[in-house]
């Protein structure tokens, strides 16, 4: 049996979806609701309990043909999209670890703020007692 890869989307509206046990996914293609609710269940260990599927044609996009011709027009790929709903309980690890990483980032970037503003209180301190003098 040949293995198939399915791609979590991280987007805002995949993580809004999840307060709804709806989890969303690039597939394949040629990958049907039951092959895809199948492939999930198992790999993830869960529930499945609808699997909304929609394919999204790709955008055309311009390329250069040299530097006095025309430019020509291409499109990029078709990609397949499944909001696939879970049952209540079930989580998906995959999107949990995506958002424990989101978390740490801010963390960070907030530390990083705190410092910033701690060096500007003491170069103002500083500056201040300068004009005293």
């Amino acid at each position: 049996m040949k293995s198939v890869q399915y791609i979590p989307r991280a987007t805002e509206k995949a993580y809004n979806a999840q307060t709804q046990n709806k989890y969303v996914f690039y597939v394949p293609k040629s990958a049907s609701k039951q092959a895809i609710a199948k492939a999930i269940a198992e790999a993830f260990k869960v529930t499945v309990v609808d699997v909304q599927v929609l394919c999204r044609k790709g955008k055309a996009t311009r390329f250069s043909r040299g530097k006095h011709a025309y430019p020509g027009i291409t499109f990029r790929q078709d990609h397949k999209v499944a909001y696939i709903t879970v049952k209540a309980g079930d989580k998906i690890p995959v999107f949990e670890e995506a958002k424990q990483a989101d978390e740490k980032a801010s963390k960070k970037a907030e530390k990083a703020d705190k410092k910033t503003e701690k060096v500007e209180k003491k170069t103002t301190k500083k500056v201040a007692k300068k004009e005293e003098k």
